[in-house]
């Protein structure tokens, strides 16, 4: 388990570099992710100039690398995924360096063991070890895998704990590596992901009667509502799904042809919808590939 210990609360950071990192982040000198994002961007800069708030030191967190952004002539910001602690940012002094240790660590996919300091929005990192125990990605699970990072990065704000997103990520990298199909995989993250985000509720319950959602009727989801049965009214925009697609969908069974056709259509129209219309990248290289 990791260790955390607080300290007393302190005026200033200790630390310059994480400092002007933080203000690197601010500036837009690295482009910001999307404007779905900006809200969550904000509060994280509210959080991180309350003057109260004591140092964090956290020992041997279990995390995963979502993105590296260079900095100065030989260190790295990254985005990190944490089982306790959620998205994290943090500065690597030094990863750049040919015979930096870090450099072999701090890879794409790779379970490693991250132990940082801070208070800021911008952590120190301090130690990174490979925990190894996972396949690589390589081919269309590696494209699938960049494709997890950027919901991750669009969806979680930071410091904000998802455990079982954290696990279900996890599983996915190694579906993915054992070479199960990604179009069926990745179904059922965008799904754990809009859910453990609060941005979806449950696909097998109707969320104005609470009746279980009946095989043989149809469906539509309802932006910020949930699951209902589908009207004659409804914006054309929104697809019509059978209750069998989404009972399949709450167990991630993708057994049935209707229920990859149907799913994927549901998980185009929300992902579209809670990202305010703009496109995720590897989202679009994916069904140029006609993966998704």
């Amino acid at each position: 388990m990791p260790d955390v210990r607080r300290g007393a609360p302190r005026a200033r950071s200790a630390d310059p570099i994480a400092e002007e990192a933080a203000e690197v982040l601010e500036s837009g000198a690295i482009p910001a992710l999307s404007p779905a994002a900006a809200g969550r961007e904000m509060m994280d800069r509210a959080m991180r100039i309350v003057p109260a708030r004591s140092e964090l030191r956290v020992t041997n967190e279990a995390g995963f690398v979502l993105h590296a952004y260079p900095y100065r002539e030989t260190s790295l910001i990254l985005d990190v995924f944490t089982r306790d602690h959620g998205r994290m940012a943090m500065v690597a002094k030094g990863a750049k360096r040919p015979h930096s240790a870090l450099r072999a660590v701090l890879q794409h996919f790779h379970p490693i063991s991250l132990s940082w300091t801070g208070r800021g929005e911008v952590k120190t990192l301090t130690k990174a070890e490979y925990m190894g125990g996972m396949l690589p990605l390589a081919g269309d699970g590696l494209l699938s895998g960049f494709y997890l990072n950027e919901l991750l990065l669009r969806f979680c704000p930071r410091e904000d704990a998802h455990p079982a997103l954290f696990k279900h990520y996890m599983i996915t990298l190694t579906r993915l590596a054992h070479g199960e199909p990604a179009s069926l995989v990745l179904r059922g993250f965008e799904r754990v992901l809009l859910q453990e985000t609060g941005f979806a509720v449950a696909f097998d319950q109707c969320i104005k009667t609470g009746e279980r959602v009946q095989p043989g009727l149809d469906y539509v989801y309802q932006p910020e509502r949930g699951v209902r049965r589908a009207h004659a009214s409804d914006p054309s925009t929104w697809p019509v799904v059978s209750g069998q697609t989404l009972l399949d969908m709450a167990q991630d069974d993708y057994g049935r042809a209707q229920t990859v056709t149907q799913s994927r259509a549901l998980m185009r129209f929300l992902l579209h919808y809670y990202l305010q219309g703009e496109p995720l990248k590897t989202r679009q290289i994916l069904i140029d590939l006609q993966y998704l």
